[in-house]
């Protein structure tokens, strides 16, 4: 494949990716238009988000396996094609039920573009610089579309109203489909007995959802409720029993206990996790911040994150050739303890703050280190994997990335409630309170990249062959 052929093949797969990481966040935004036009209530709005995040989260190693059996062209357009469709079965839903169904549909389609995304990548890049390169880019789009969800969806919300949320996904599906059926490689051979090992697929799938499940309901049920502590023992048995299936009964298991031997392939897991927990959490208390303490209006709000999309993108940019010249691991302990400082910065958040001296300078420092971790987490975690088991490597990533953060945002909104329910019944004022139960967050968010940076350092090592390009990289 020539170069300009390959250009074009990282565009259309960045696409897909932003779309996919786009439809996290674009929705927090329209969630009152959403309420008041299909009579949600108050806790059956949270499901918009849930629905998706939740299957995503669920069926991602799912959709990095059928990758690899299938082959990742033809899974990656099918879909994409899933993905385009029940985006417009979203936009046109006059009922509850349908767009919370479609939202779930959505999910899917994200968990089987996501990993295919990146095993495509892996398989079509060269290991080392060019491949970095391309990774560097993905993870930029992965970026700019969470953090361009926020004012896209003000955006299109106050403009044409909330399904416009939904069908912006459709021109940018039918773009890829159309290009991706060009680009894309052939297949070529894949398994040939195409064993999904079903059990293990069901067993792992469900108890993800059911862990996140029960994480996401102790933001109306507390920690200790029955609602929220039998599906987290459901999750947890189920795990235990795919751990069984997958050591001692499948024919050809789903995840191979032996990829867990590549020490990058841990460490680069356990970060992203940590990664995911703090960026999920950031953006959510940000916005909440800035619209419910500030007064900002929705398009406002997606102004003020701007700064933060622009250095993630350029972060994200430059960190492939900070990988060539200095590691990866060096890179990505740097950059969690950049996003540590930043987070550590927007503790200091108050009513009386503004925008400018603390949301700012923290979420610029935060966003820099999360662009810059990104990358060289992403490149530990498939360097040196086996090409039949990339889509698996990918999946696993996102999946740590997403279940990081769906756990850590519950975690931290569940810590922040607490902490500024407890000031309010002291007496301190509402917003005064509800400011301090953010930076409450913040401060802990800070800690969990701390932690992020500290295990990057200890845990990851460079292989012998990934240092030998460097030289000529920084040149």
């Amino acid at each position: 494949m020539d170069t300009g052929r390959r250009t074009a093949l990282l565009v259309v797969i960045c696409l897909a990716q932003f779309m996919v990481i786009l439809d996290v966040s674009i929705v927090n935004v329209a969630l009152p238009s959403i309420h008041d036009g299909l009579g949600f209530s108050e806790t059956g709005l949270q499901w918009v988000v849930n629905a998706y995040t939740i299957t995503f989260a669920g069926f991602l190693m799912l959709g990095g396996r059928a990758s690899d059996l299938l082959g990742r062209r033809r899974v990656f357009l099918a879909g994409i094609a899933l993905f385009g469709g029940s985006s417009i079965v979203c936009a046109l839903a006059q009922g509850q039920g349908v767009l919370l169904a479609a939202r779930a549909i959505q999910g899917l389609g994200a968990a089987v573009i996501s990993p295919a995304s990146l095993a495509i990548i892996a398989s079509d890049f060269a290991e080392g610089p060019e491949r970095n390169r391309a990774l560097g880019v993905w993870s930029a789009m992965a970026g700019l579309g969470g953090t361009s969800g926020v004012l896209l969806g003000g955006l299109l919300t106050q403009v044409f109203d909330w399904p416009a949320i939904f069908v912006i996904n459709v021109p940018i599906a039918i773009a890829v489909v159309f290009a991706g059926r060009r680009l894309l490689s052939p297949d070529g051979e894949v398994a040939q007995e195409r064993d999904f090992d079903v059990a293990g697929a069901v067993t792992v799938t469900a108890g993800l959802t059911a862990i996140v499940y029960g994480v996401v309901r102790t933001d109306a049920l507390g920690w200790g409720s029955a609602g929220v502590l039998v599906p987290l023992a459901v999750g947890l048995a189920l795990i235990g029993a795919f751990l069984l299936i997958e050591t001692k009964l499948a024919r050809a298991p789903l995840m191979p206990m032996r990829i867990f031997r590549m020490p990058s392939l841990r460490a680069a897991n356990v970060v992203i996790c940590l990664l995911g927990a703090a960026l999920f959490a950031m953006w959510f208390f940000l916005s909440l911040y800035l619209q419910q303490v500030l007064g900002h209006s929705a398009l406002e709000t997606g102004l003020d994150f701007l700064p933060m999309t622009i250095t993630i993108v350029a972060a994200a940019t430059l960190a492939p050739r900070l990988v060539a010249r200095f590691g990866a691991r060096a890179v990505l302990t740097a950059g969690m303890s950049l996003a540590a400082a930043g987070l550590a910065v927007l503790s200091d958040i108050d009513p009386g703050s503004g925008y400018a001296p603390v949301v700012v300078v923290g979420g610029v420092i935060t966003a820099s280190g999360l662009g810059t971790s990104m990358v060289p987490a992403t490149i530990a975690a498939v360097q040196g994997v086996a090409r039949s088991e990339s889509g698996l490597a990918s999946g696993m990533v996102n999946t740590s990335r997403l279940v990081g953060g769906a756990l850590g945002l519950a975690a931290l909104t569940t810590l922040a409630t607490t902490h500024s329910n407890a000031e309010v019944a002291s007496g301190t004022a509402p917003l005064v309170a509800q400011a301090d139960g953010y930076s409450l967050a913040f401060l802990a968010g800070a800690g969990l990249c701390a932690i992020g940076a500290i295990a990057a350092s200890l845990m990851l090592r460079e292989p012998a062959a990934a240092a030998a390009p460097a030289p000529a990289e920084s040149g």
